[in-house]
């Protein structure tokens, strides 16, 4: 494993339980034994190319995510999302990425500062 990649098979356990089911229910999914989906997730076998593919699609994740070549899980399907009135991510990454070193450090600073606030947000409304 490179540095702290995570392997396949924390990815894959990561993901199903982040999506609430059962080995056996990913087993249907893919239409495999839970015998093989326990050996993915613990590092025994590796998946075939349909099935990585299936993974991915059921995860609304990239395979290179799967394979724990990037911590970005996207795919280019989402970044292609309006997430802005008639804005993609994709666009706004590209307003990003000709930002001026000082730019792009207000733009960062001006993130975290939405995240706290969101978080704030977050814990009042649970109380």
């Amino acid at each position: 494993m490179r540095g702290n990649m995570r392997s396949f098979g924390e990815i894959l356990t990561s993901l199903r339980e982040e999506r609430g089911i059962y080995q056996k229910e990913l087993a249907a999914i893919l239409k495999v034994s839970v015998g093989t989906v326990s050996n993915y997730e613990n590092n025994i076998h590796f998946p075939d190319q349909e099935a990585l593919l299936q993974l991915a699609d059921y995860f609304g994740v990239t395979v290179d995510y799967l394979l724990g070549r990037t911590s970005y899980r996207y795919s280019l399907d989402t970044l292609n999302e309006e997430y802005a009135p008639g804005m993609t991510v994709a666009e706004l990454v590209d307003i990003i990425q000709h930002f001026s070193p000082q730019n792009t450090a207000s733009f960062l600073d001006y993130i975290e500062l939405l995240q706290l606030r969101q978080k704030a947000e977050d814990c009042s409304s649970t109380s």
